[in-house]
């Protein structure tokens, strides 16, 4: 069984480049239409954050990614990058404990953000996986590299 035809679950995964301006710091990303084709109102949807790139062992960059929420501390207060869902798009959005820490943040902070979104079909079991470990997530999913859509 599957869903739309397809023989069985199909997880799924894209990257996204985010720019957040005041006043609602959010951002809504529709799926790409051929994920939506595939995502059931069932799904998980885990959104990660390109945290750093560091070098591995030859000198190559290794990108770390992070699980939304993720909070930040500046010398301006906290805040933190959030998420929410639907089976067709998702809105990422910066939360703080006072909004006009939001308006202080440097470009770093609100310009240019990756992030990589991973849709899992809830016939997939990911009791054993740490859903922080983006890694894991995706050799759990039978993801690539080569398969995230970039847009």
């Amino acid at each position: 069984n599957g869903i739309n035809g397809l023989d069985g679950a199909v997880a799924q995964s894209f990257e996204r480049e985010v720019d957040f301006f005041a006043p609602d710091y959010g951002v809504r990303i529709p799926y790409p239409q051929t994920i939506i084709n595939q995502t059931a109102a069932t799904d998980m949807t885990l959104v990660y954050l390109l945290w750093d790139t560091v070098p591995d062992n030859n000198g190559n960059p290794i990108d770390i990614w992070r699980l939304v929420p993720q909070v930040r501390y500046t010398n301006f207060g906290e805040f933190q990058y959030n998420y929410e869902f639907t089976n067709i798009d998702v809105d990422i959005f910066l939360e703080a404990p006072d909004p006009l820490t939001l308006d202080q943040l440097p470009a770093g902070d609100v310009l240019g953000q990756i992030f990589r979104v991973v849709i899992i079909p809830v016939d997939v079991d990911f009791n054993a996986v740490d859903i922080t470990d983006y890694n894991a997530v995706m050799n759990a999913a039978g993801l690539t590299a080569q398969d995230i859509i970039i847009e």
